[in-house]
């Protein structure tokens, strides 16, 4: 699965971290960025399902 994070979107809750660590992490503006671009790690779709303003698209 492609992971994308729109920084526009993100309000920078840190859900998407707490729920998959190894896919997301803060960045020093504050907004969530993915560790790796692709993943076959299903916690990437519970975290885009729990953003509160949908800003996490798994493809």
């Amino acid at each position: 699965m492609k992971v994308y994070v729109d920084k526009d979107a993100c309000i920078g809750c840190g859900v998407c971290e707490g729920i998959c660590p190894d896919v997301f992490r803060m960045n020093d503006e504050g907004k969530a960025e993915t560790i790796v671009p692709e993943t076959e790690d299903s916690c990437a779709q519970d975290a885009a399902d729990s953003c509160p303003t949908q800003a996490i698209k798994v493809e």
